[in-house]
């Protein structure tokens, strides 16, 4: 059997962990691999020879991109170099679009075959971007099923294999379990708050999600809270607001444990992003909020074409859970929503038999498929 070479990069550690279970996929339907680009070490320890540290490429925000801007464009460059030097037999990028697709570009131009993992939000905001992406790669892989309309309208080869996600979480999450690894009272009632990841959604977001709690306290005291953040530093500068705002409410506090404090809880107050679609996963009724700069959100609401921003309704193709951005998010409105769902139960479980079938959809076969897929491109491009 032919040993393959294979060029891939991720970027991040989500994009890490994609690539370690791609890999490990594609090992077992073809086991005679040469892989090589950028990983990181769930990569690495699947046998993939990193060229240059994965952290190179760790880049947030709009500012510091620029700062590295030299950096990062002589590692595109030495990477491009390396690979028509050392042609694979086709090159996968993972993810970190930003970075990736100008290689995938040029790359493909030299006639290696291109796959990218995980679509950019292209369908949601700078459609243009798809020109690019059509001249860049020659099949694309979606984790989310809506994504596949949006490329076949614009003619780029296109596959939905499924979210990682959905895998992992289980169809019928274990919430006494849960409750006993935080340690917490298993017959209590729980909200949960979670702000997100980023200091600014500390910033615009604490305040109304504390005040809002505080109001659900009073109403029913019974009543307890949990929050998770993904580092230490989020965590501080949440208590600091947490004193300022409700010092007295009965909340614990968690770190690195976002998936444990959702499948915990009864009901969650949750930032838009990709804690949205965890939340559906665990089957939790939510309520989606957003708050950013005026300038900012003006901008936004200027670029984004897609109807909702939550990935459940985006899902649904119907607004099956609230959201609330900028002047809508305040402590009273979040607070009648989540009481609401408390005093329904009747609610939450038909919200819950969508979130099932949503999360039933998503439960495609991922690495396995994305495998598949790679070595497709693989044949189709050998035949001609």
């Amino acid at each position: 059997m032919k040993k393959l070479k294979i060029g891939i990069l991720a970027g991040e550690a989500s994009g890490d962990l994609l690539g370690a279970k791609l890999i490990h996929a594609l090992r077992a339907q073809y086991p005679h691999l040469h892989i090589e680009g950028i990983g990181g070490p769930a990569m690495m320890a699947e046998g993939c020879h990193s060229l240059f540290d994965i952290e190179r490429l760790a880049v947030m925000g709009l500012i510091e991109p620029l700062f590295r801007l030299p950096d990062l464009i002589k590692l595109r460059f030495d990477l491009y170099r390396h690979f028509i030097n050392n042609k694979p037999d086709i090159f996968i990028g993972i993810d970190a679009p930003d970075f990736n697709l100008g290689l995938e570009s040029k790359l493909r131009r030299a006639g290696i075959p291109v796959v990218h993992y995980v679509s950019p939000s292209v369908w949601a905001w700078r459609q243009y971007r798809v020109r690019k992406i059509a001249k860049a790669v020659d099949l694309m892989l979606t984790l989310l099923p809506f994504e596949t309309a949006f490329y076949e309208k614009h003619h780029v080869p296109v596959q939905y294999v499924g979210h990682p996600l959905a895998e992992e979480i289980p169809l019928v999450p274990d919430k006494i379990a849960a409750r006993r690894a935080l340690c917490i009272d298993e017959n209590a009632t729980y909200v949960a708050l979670l702000p997100g990841s980023r200091r600014q959604e500390i910033t615009y977001m604490a305040e109304p999600f504390l005040r809002a709690a505080k109001i659900m306290w009073e109403k029913q005291p019974q009543l307890r809270f949990l929050t998770a953040h993904v580092n230490e530093k989020r965590y501080q500068e949440f208590y600091e607001c947490y004193k300022q705002y409700a010092p007295d409410l009965p909340l614990a506090f968690f770190t690195r444990r976002s998936q444990d404090v959702m499948a915990a809880a009864d009901a969650v107050v949750v930032t838009s992003g990709t804690a949205t679609l965890e939340t559906m996963l665990y089957k939790k009724p939510m309520l989606i909020a957003y708050r950013m700069p005026r300038l900012a959100y003006r901008i936004v609401r200027w670029l984004v074409k897609a109807p909702f921003a939550g990935l459940p309704n985006l899902l649904a193709n119907e607004k099956i859970v609230p959201e609330l951005f900028q002047e809508e998010v305040n402590p009273e409105r979040i607070a009648e929503y989540m009481l609401d769902y408390l005093a329904h139960p009747e609610k939450v479980k038909a919200l819950q038999i969508q979130f099932t079938a949503l999360h039933q959809s998503l439960r495609a076969g991922t690495a396995n498929d994305a495998a598949s897929a790679v070595l497709r491109v693989l044949a189709l491009d050998e035949k001609n």
